[in-house]
């Protein structure tokens, strides 16, 4: 969607364009890698296909000349899968974060270092899967937004072809 936009816009500018948190598959990525419209993917995993599409996605960019930002705004299991997809991931360029100010963030799960993100580093743990041990459902529950009735919900509304993630995000 709007590849010649962004070649057009990426032709007319030095500033690097970046797109790409809504972008589903790697064959969504690829009419924009193409089309040389774009100096930086941001995929994000929850939405892009999952941790080996991520993977896939980055690999292909590379392919292209084009480094990778992971879109990450999510909880700390996402802020690990997307730890562990750019330490795979040669072309990464940058994770981003936004619960640095989140007192309880770090609280959601349990077996992870705390702070997570200390000088700007995510430190991958060597312990299997993501390196968590729990989630911390209590946690969860104090912060819920309004109107949510519990953590836990039916996701039958992300069936369809639009799946609706602004729902929770």
């Amino acid at each position: 969607q709007y590849t010649e936009q962004y070649r057009q816009l990426q032709q007319a500018t030095s500033v690097p364009i970046c797109t790409g948190e809504d972008i589903y598959l790697k064959e969504g990525f690829e009419p924009l890698l193409r089309s040389g419209g774009l100096s930086v993917i941001h995929p994000d995993l929850l939405t892009s296909g999952g941790i080996l599409e991520t993977k896939k996605i980055g690999d292909m960019a590379q392919d292209h000349g084009v480094a990778m930002a992971i879109h990450m705004a999510e909880s700390p299991i996402a802020a690990m899968a997307a730890a562990h997809v750019a330490t795979a991931t040669e072309n990464f360029m940058a994770l981003e974060y936004h619960s640095a100010d989140v007192d309880w963030w770090d609280d959601i799960v349990t077996g992870l270092p705390k702070p997570l993100v200390k000088d700007g580093f995510i430190t991958v743990p060597g312990k299997p899967g993501l390196g968590i041990d729990d989630v911390v459902d209590e946690v969860i529950s104090q912060h819920l937004q309004p109107g949510v009735t519990g953590i836990w919900q039916s996701t039958e509304h992300w069936d369809d072809e639009h799946s609706w993630d602004r729902t929770w995000s």
